[in-house]
């Protein structure tokens, strides 16, 4: 019988296999494309958002609380069918993204 190594839980690679921040911008990129699409768009932009602010705020680091309220009010556009406002608020949140990005 081979002898099995187990190192740890196996399944998916947290966020694509990605980095964080490569994965979130491509999520937000994501979301502002599909926004106002008929047939579902708000429903999984609105989805795409929320899944982008649950990694970032699960990541416990105080220099993504500004970038968290920014995702709240780009969601609240979206569901409340401002899709100008939400498009402007993901735009600024995948900028505010950027920063650290280049510094890492």
């Amino acid at each position: 019988m081979p002898q099995v190594q187990v190192l740890g839980p196996k399944g998916p690679r947290r966020h694509g296999g990605v980095d964080l921040l490569t994965w979130a911008h491509n999520q937000l990129r994501v979301a502002s494309e599909i926004v106002d699409n008929p047939g579902g768009g708000v429903l999984f932009a609105s989805q795409t958002i929320g899944q982008v602010r649950a990694a970032l705020a699960e990541a416990n680091d105080p220099r993504w609380n500004p970038l968290l309220e920014l995702l709240d009010q780009a969601e609240d556009a979206a569901v409340h069918r401002d899709f100008q406002r939400a498009r402007a608020t993901l735009a600024q949140a995948s900028n505010a993204l950027e920063g650290p990005r280049a510094g890492s």
